[in-house]
């Protein structure tokens, strides 16, 4: 039975049996506590906790899984392995004990003509926890388990708990003994290699309270509800119903690894290294599809680097069986045809889904050959040192340099018999990012001694912020510094930096720039406040110039923000959440929030995507903008707690630490985000949104930029300027300038192609004097030479294959002709049959000559290319190519 039909019938079964199907949440958990959905019933976790009430009494999902804390054991056995599918039936206060052992009874054991699995009452076998009587009675008088084959068990492995207090609840597991070749009798008590489990049942009737570990907590009482919440493993299940060994050898795996084999001729169970890689290959790749069906894109923080690094594991292991060259796309396309079966989004989001794997694989087998000679030289410098652990600052240059994750450094260097200095690693992975964070923070006060404002804070405590009410009020300097340094006065031209008790200044923060305004004493003083800054937290530190007079700690005044350009940021700012809800609309949850900048009359806003936003999307979403804006909705913010907040949907980004008191910003029934920022009072007043274009800024992160009011008309009333213009120099109505344009870029084209028809043929041309000018080393007609520059990779290869094609093909025949493009050199080698047959493959030929220009290259045993980084090299490249001919022939 395939496991889309295993799939097929349990949601069948429950649905008949009054249950509702709930298809399987996303990957991305929505609990910040999670980084990924590692288990059936985390989506139903608010119901079982009480916070949410849920939709039904009886619900059923094949929920899909990723678990990540033993990626390296992956592929050493064949138990381990990072994605699996969960099938679950919950009950919320509806049926127990009783209801739900008979529908795991009936539906295992009933034939498959019926609906059920077919599987033999006599194999499967139950445990039950120590002091569950009632489980027990059931399995034995109601449904006929013999005695015998019921074992009790304790806390560790019959009872459940989700780690902390809250509900908990005896297990019964059912497993199904695989026969005496998997080991002794005795049932899962004694062997659970040979009585696997297959299904879970978890009786949720008692509230825990804390404690540490499995075992030791303790039960507070009943809870008022009892429930149910059942897991099957789909995977395990399909391993007994296919007859097959473990999973890697049923059908959603297997395919992947005999795509593996068709690719790098190494067959799966030939050998246990080969035999660990296969397995590595198949279970990373078909986590990287679901992860990437479900928008996680390749990092280095957080979900994206779990992606990156089971991606770069299973590439690297293609390499170690053979394979040369790109194999993502085939992997992937076959983990898309099978799991597609389960999950039709994959089919139709198969061209997402590649072209995010495919740039990880580009960019991991550009890092990777220069990567793998640093590591390489670096074990046997330690190794010639008497040396056993590999040095921190290697692991890291290969990390910053080459972007090798420390996991594959220390798969890599455990291989060669190493292990790898992991705390040097990290401390100076640490003093970097501190690095960072001081740059950032010294361009932002000046490299002032950051004690001078702890000084002023533990004196004087947080600055009072009232910027959300008013935009003036009364205040008084309870700090000064002038150059970086406290000072207990300034005069009129000095540079100051100045906090107050109270300010409506708002600092910098949360994607929002700094008001700026005037500070006047009473004393006469003023400062022209250029920024604000919060150095520590807690403190607002108003950057600026004394303009008048003389400052000094303790002196009272009033201070007032620039207040049209407050409204012009607050635009912005409102306007960037708009633009981040409809985006959302658009695009899914996956297009989160990556960063921002709300400044006067403008703002720029970053998001999760894997490629390009096109433009039709991108118009969608400014028209979706503008109707918001039109519909004049009330904006407003309150202070709840962080439950409350995420109850009522607000937007908060995974990874962010709030307090449990946040603050929401609520735009009519369209937006909810967690934000500290200045808004508008209703959408009215944003005027225009008019959104400039979207652009990469790297893996994964896409950028718009936009124009809010009046900017947003100027910036249309130049626009229409321009159109005048073309219109007046191609003669034609507005409508009309893109087809007109259009034509004209096309009659450029294909004048560029006569251009190139034209050089091709010149190129060409030097076929016949090229073989005719064919050299005999050691009875094989060798073609060597370098080829005019410029001419590309295309009418190289060409070229060659005329060549070959015009010497007798009784002969042996090379031919390696060598171009420059681009100032990059790139060579095409050839050989026909009769060479083969001497040891003369061109891929061979291809990678001495590629190593010698500072490159790489690969191909088929008749034909290959390659190229490299260094011109000046392209004679010495020949020399190299024409020895290896001669050693060979």
């Amino acid at each position: 039975m395939e496991s889309a039909e295993i799939r097929r019938r349990w949601l069948s079964f429950f649905e008949e049996r009054g249950h509702t199907v709930v298809p399987s949440a996303s990957l991305i958990a929505d609990d910040p506590t999670l980084l990924l959905v590692n288990a059936g019933m985390v989506p139903f976790k608010p119901y079982f906790l009480g916070e949410t009430k849920p939709p039904a009494p009886r619900a059923t999902s094949v929920q899909k899984c990723v678990r990540t804390p033993d990626i390296e054991e992956v592929g050493k056995t064949t138990r381990h392995g990072t994605f699996f599918q969960m099938c679950g039936n919950f009950s919320f206060g509806d049926y127990f004990k009783e209801g739900a052992i008979k529908y795991a009874w009936e539906l295992l054991t009933s034939s498959v003509a019926e609906g059920g699995y077919g599987l033999e009452p006599e194999k499967l076998w139950i445990t039950v926890y120590l002091d569950d009587d009632e489980a027990e009675r059931i399995w034995r008088d109601v449904v006929g388990v013999p005695a015998e084959r019921i074992q009790r068990l304790g806390k560790k492995d019959n009872f459940w708990s989700m780690g902390v207090p809250g509900p908990c609840g005896p297990c019964s597991e059912i497993n199904y003994d695989r026969g005496p070749e998997f080991g002794v009798e005795g049932g899962p008590a004694v062997n659970d290699e040979r009585y696997v489990e297959i299904w879970n049942l978890v009786f949720m009737q008692y509230e825990r309270g804390a404690g540490d570990g499995k075992e030791d907590f303790p039960i507070l009482g009943d809870l008022p509800s009892k429930n149910i919440d059942t897991g099957l493993g789909l995977e395990r299940l399909a391993m007994i119903l296919q007859g097959v060994q473990n999973m890697y050898e049923t059908d959603t795996l297997r395919v992947v690894m005999d795509k593996a084999t068709e690719l790098t001729g190494v067959r799966y169970g030939a050998a246990q290294g080969t035999d660990v890689s296969m397995r590595v290959v198949a279970d990373h790749m078909r986590t990287s599809v679901m992860l990437i069906g479900d928008g996680v894109t390749p990092g280095n923080e957080g979900r994206g680097y779990v992606l990156r690094r089971i991606m770069r594991r299973a590439i690297r292991n293609m390499r170690l069986m053979g394979a040369t060259g790109p194999v993502v796309k085939d992997l992937i396309d076959v983990v898309i045809d099978t799991m597609g079966q389960q999950y039709p989004e994959l089919i139709t989001d198969r061209g997402r889904i590649e072209t995010v794997a495919l740039a990880e694989e580009a960019a991991f087998l550009k890092a990777l050959k220069g990567g793998t000679n640093i590591l390489d030289t670096a074990v046997s410098e330690t190794k010639a040192a008497g040396g056993a652990v590999l040095a921190g600052e290697k692991a890291f240059l290969l990390h910053d340099t080459w972007g090798f994750p420390i996991d594959l450094t220390l798969e890599m260097a455990a291989e060669q018999g190493l292990k790898v200095d992991e705390d040097g690693f990290r401390r100076l992975m640490k003093e970097q990012r501190d690095r960072a964070k001081a740059d950032a923070k010294a361009k932002k006060t000046g490299h002032a001694d950051l004690s001078a404002y702890r000084e002023i804070a533990d004196a004087a405590g947080a600055t009072e912020f009232t910027g959300y009410a008013v935009n003036s009020g009364e205040s008084t300097v309870v700090g000064l510094l002038v150059n970086g340094l406290s000072s207990p006065a300034a005069s009129e031209g000095d540079e100051v930096e100045v906090v107050l008790d109270r300010t409506p200044f708002y600092a910098e923060g949360g994607g929002q720039l700094a008001d700026q305004g005037r500070i006047k004493l009473d004393s006469g003083a003023v400062i022209e406040v250029r920024d604000v800054q919060q150095p520590v937290p807690g403190v607002s530190v108003h950057k600026g110039s004394v303009q008048v007079g003389e400052v000094t700690v303790g002196a009272s005044g009033y201070a007032a923000i620039d207040v049209k350009r407050r409204r012009a940021i607050a635009r912005a700012h409102s306007a960037t959440h708009l633009t981040h809800q409809a985006l959302r609309d658009a695009l899914g949850p996956t297009a989160a929030q990556a960063g921002s900048e709300n400044s006067p009359g403008r703002f720029r806003f970053d998001f999760g995507s894997p490629n390009a936003v096109p433009g039709t999307v991108l118009t969608d979403v400014e028209q979706k903008i503008n109707e918001v804006l039109s519909r004049e909705l009330d904006v407003h913010a309150e202070i709840m707690s962080i439950d409350e907040a995420k109850k009522q949907g607000a937007i908060a980004e995974f990874g962010e630490k709030y307090g449990e008191r946040v603050r929401v910003v609520t735009i009519g029934d369209f937006s909810k985000e967690l934000c500290g920022g200045t808004h508008v009072g209703n959408t009215a007043q944003l005027g225009l949104v008019k959104l400039l274009g979207e652009s990469s800024i790297g893996s994964g992160v896409r950028r718009v930029e936009a124009l809010v009011g009046v900017d947003a008309y100027n910036f249309l009333a130049k626009e229409h300027t321009v159109v005048a213009q073309l219109q007046e120099l191609v003669k034609g109505r507005p409508e009309e300038l893109p087809e007109k344009v259009a034509s004209m870029l096309g009659k450029l084209k294909d004048a560029e192609k006569e251009i190139e028809k034209f050089r091709a043929e010149k190129v060409l041309q030097a076929a016949a004097g090229l073989a005719a000018g064919a050299r005999d080393i050691h009875g094989v007609a060798v073609v060597t030479g370098q080829v005019p520059d410029g001419t590309g990779a295309d009418d190289l290869r060409k070229l060659v294959l005329d060549v070959r094609g015009r010497i007798p093909g009784d002969r042996a025949v090379v031919v390696a002709l060598f171009s420059t493009a681009n100032d990059r050199p790139l060579t095409v080698i050839a050989t026909n049959e009769a060479a083969r047959e001497r040891g003369l493959k061109a891929g061979d030929l291809v990678r001495t000559a590629a190593k010698t220009l500072g490159g790489g290259g690969g191909g088929k045993p008749d034909v290959a290319q390659g190229g490299g980084q260094n011109p000046a090299a392209v004679d010495e490249a020949i020399a190299a190519v024409e020895r290896l001919i001669g050693e060979t022939a």
